[in-house]
């Protein structure tokens, strides 16, 4: 159902939030004339933070505007004149707001239709038949609400308690006044003959003494009323301090976590729009409590009374300012972090964003942020308050950048877009430890003052942590730095620490996160696949998942030390498999083609049970990046046994040249992809369709893989025509005697000591083709031509 339909049957708190989106920045009117179109549009596709993204926004504006047009065009009648004459001035009025500034159209329109499908999503969870059973983050939300409303009607409360003190004081300094009259009065009578004072000066004493005793009184009530108005904000700011510690230490906390975990291919953190609504609710009550306490403290001093009022009156100013001193800086945030690993001499970008900005007005004389890199020991300083002004580690180029406002969305931000690491300078490495394990953070800080320079804060917030590359073989193991941190780094920490070891299966969420994201499937990691990486981590021949769930992995064993026998890391290896995956065998991945982590002998072991010319796809072993096919044949040295063969493993630059699909189409002898599937009911969809016709008298030069023993004509002892072990259509064994010992008399350099085909050996072979049919069609079949 669409959205527009939908929003229009919100009830309530929910309808007053959905038509508050809507003014003369974008007329409601536009959405509901419009909302097909509005809601078909992929607003998402563009990226807000790219300049260049600025003629797609520009093509957006022109075809609403026209749409606008058309629809007006359309209307009849004496309802339609109005409506025609309306929808053009809205056409008017939004080309000439967003004419010079069409990303600002597509950010409004995507907050609005965010918001209308969270306001929807609400609604409808909360109205559904298992509303009694919402889930724990809807419950929490509730209670969040809740609490806001209990605040509001407190904070009301106490607006109300104030004005009665207000009113009170006022009447009470009324008749403080007219007890000075009657007391000027009664001064005044020793001036008067005796016996006009004698008349007039009993009633006068009465009133003053009737007039001391209501004062006497009432300075009673007003002190009571001062303390009982000082203790009902004790209460606020008790429910306020809860509040915002739920919001600001679990809520922001949680979301800054989603974010370190989505920079390792976790979830996307979302969007920062509900933390903001409540950071602003609490930035509006705070503040209206501290104006509250500030107004009681101003009568206070109007009418000092004797009593313990003032020094609870300045131990809720000090409170409320502790509070809305860490909503502030708590509020400061990375909301786009920097690149975690970080190139010099690269361009990179960075948001930082105030949740709090717009509603304490700070965009009035908007703010300027800079940012700074410095190191581990660096941010520890900082942490611990210690003096650390204009310390740095590094110098970055396009550092500094004014906040904005953005009316639309409410939002308050600062884009660096165009931020260069020029140079890094960097610290004594301790141990063993490498320039890649070096952790740097970018600084983000700034100044403002909110309520006419009432208060003045400096804010801080520091980026993830970074490491600094300056070549791009270098990325690989800064990327396992990242990780690591992200992976297992704990909220609160002191800057950088992480565990040294952790247990086997939180490394497995965290690798498998992380190659779900970079090849980019839904097809993760199996327990098969978990149980051969523990296998080689380990160097442990164990099939049981469960041998491993109480084993550690050492920061050493992940990225520090090489396997056993290789010259290569654990992470290194995987790392090589997912970027291969990711660059060419991501289809077949998620076809669930290629078995991939199944080492040699389990491969044999799940081949000799299949027919000949059955094969499975694994990675390699011995070689970073590198897959291999290995398939089951004859034995050419002895007559009725048959072998696994394994192929040289193929890499990147392989694949640049062909694909595995049609690798696996030039080599006709592997028949059936294991376990017993047609191999080009799995490949053919990923062919390369066949070449043209000759044009102009040329043939285009095509590269095909050949794998020579696997090509060349086999005798038939049994009918005397030669046979080719590749053009074999089934699946039964087939038990011929090969006449050649590969081995010993041929000595074929293709083939390595265990059995498997040299690539490049192989590769001379389709180079020799192409370049045969590089020769023109005239000079090499003209004295065939009939």
């Amino acid at each position: 159902m669409a959205v527009w339909i939908q929003a229009q049957q919100l009830q309530g708190d929910a309808l007053h939030q959905m038509q508050s989106l809507y003014g003369q920045h974008f007329p409601i009117e536009v959405r509901h004339y419009l909302s097909h179109w509005i809601e078909s549009q992929l607003w998402d596709a563009i990226d807000l933070e790219n300049p260049q993204e600025e003629l797609k926004a520009k093509r957006l504006l022109d075809s609403l505007i026209q749409e606008l047009q058309n629809k007006a065009e359309h209307q009849v009648g004496e309802d339609g004149f109005l409506l025609k004459i309306k929808l053009g001035h809205y056409a008017n009025q939004l080309k000439s707001t967003y004419d010079r500034c069409p990303l600002e159209l597509v950010r409004c329109i995507k907050h609005i239709l965010y918001t209308e499908q969270r306001l929807v999503r609400e609604a409808t969870n909360s109205s559904s038949p298992v509303g009694g059973m919402m889930d724990s983050m809807s419950q929490k939300y509730q209670q969040i609400n809740q609490a806001f409303e209990e605040l509001r009607l407190l904070t009301q409360d106490t607006e109300n308690d104030l004005r009665k003190l207000q009113h009170n004081q006022e009447y009470f300094i009324i008749q403080y006044q007219e007890s000075l009259r009657i007391q000027a009065q009664l001064s005044s009578l020793a001036t008067l003959p005796p016996a006009d004072r004698q008349i007039r000066e009993p009633n006068l004493l009465t009133k003053r003494a009737t007039m001391e005793a209501w004062l006497t009184r009432e300075a009673n009530t007003l002190q009571k009323y001062r303390l009982d108005l000082a203790e009902k904000h004790q209460k606020t700011l008790q429910l306020l301090r809860k509040q915002q510690t739920i919001i600001l230490d679990d809520e922001l906390i949680q979301w800054k976590r989603r974010q370190q975990l989505a920079g390792n291919g976790g979830p996307p953190e979302g969007g920062l729009d509900i933390l903001q609504s409540w950071c602003e609710k609490l930035a509006e009550t705070i503040w209206q409590n501290r104006q509250q306490i500030r107004r009681a403290e101003h009568l206070r001093q109007q009418l000092p009374i004797p009593g313990p009022i003032e020094e609870l009156l300045n131990e809720l100013n000090s409170t409320i300012t502790d509070i809305i001193s860490a909503l502030v800086t708590s509020t400061f945030i990375i909301e786009k972090q920097p690149p975690q690993v970080l190139k010099t001499q690269t361009k990179f970008a960075a948001t930082v964003r105030l949740l709090v900005g717009g509603k304490l007005n700070v965009h009035m004389n908007p703010p300027q942020v800079k940012a700074t890199i410095i190191s581990e020991q660096q941010a520890k300083a900082l942490l611990k308050n210690e003096n650390t002004r204009n310390d740095s580690s590094g110098e970055i180029l396009n550092n500094n950048c004014v906040m904005e406002y953005h009316q639309t969305t409410g939002t308050l931000s600062a884009h660096f877009r165009n931020m260069s690491l020029k140079r890094i300078k960097r610290s004594d490495r301790r141990g063993a430890e490498s320039v890649t394990e070096e952790k740097f953070t970018i600084l983000f800080e700034s100044q403002f003052s909110v309520g006419s320079n009432e208060l003045v804060f400096q804010v801080k917030t520091l980026s993830l942590p970074v490491v600094v590359i300056v070549h791009g073989s270098q990325d690989n193991n800064a990327t396992a730095t990242v990780l690591w941190d992200n992976a297992f780094a704990e909220p609160g920490r002191v800057p950088f620490l992480v565990p040294d070891k952790v247990l086997w299966p939180q490394l497995c969420d965290a690798i498998n996160m992380k190659y779900k994201a970079e090849v980019q499937s839904n097809r993760g990691l199996s327990e098969e696949n978990l149980v051969f990486l523990a296998q080689k981590a380990f160097s442990s021949s164990s099939n049981n998942p469960d041998d491993y769930r109480s084993m550690t992995m050492t920061w050493s064993q992940f990225n520090r030390e090489s396997l056993p026998g290789r010259n290569f890391t654990f992470w290194q290896w995987f790392d090589g498999v997912m970027e291969l995956t990711k660059k060419h065998l991501k289809p077949h991945w998620n076809d669930g083609a290629i078995l991939g982590f199944v080492n040699k002998q389990q491969a044999q072991d799940m081949l000799m049970s299949k027919p000949n010319g059955t094969f499975l796809l694994r990675f390699s072993d011995s070689e970073i990046g590198g897959i291999t096919i290995a398939w089951v044949a004859e034995n050419p040295n002895k007559a009725g046994e048959r072998m696994v063969w394994n192929l040289m493993p193929y890499t990147t630059k392989d694949f640049s040249i062909r694909s595995l699909a049609d690798r696996i189409s030039d080599l006709n002898h592997l028949l059936f992809l294991y376990p017993d599937k047609p191999k080009d009911e799995v490949f053919s969809k990923y062919y390369t369709p066949p070449l043209s016709k000759a044009v102009d008298g040329y043939v285009k030069p095509q590269i095909k893989q050949v794998v020579p023993d696997f090509a060349t004509a086999n005798p038939d002892p049994a009918c005397g025509n030669p046979t080719y072990m590749d053009q074999g259509a089934s699946p039964a064994p087939v038990n011929h005697h090969h006449p050649y010992n590969m081995y010993q008399n041929i000595g074929d350099p293709i083939l390595d000591a265990e059995g498997d085909f040299d690539l490049d050996d192989t590769m001379d072979v389709a180079r020799h083709v192409e370049e045969l049919l590089r020769r023109p069609v005239e000079s090499q079949w003209g004295g065939q031509q009939s």
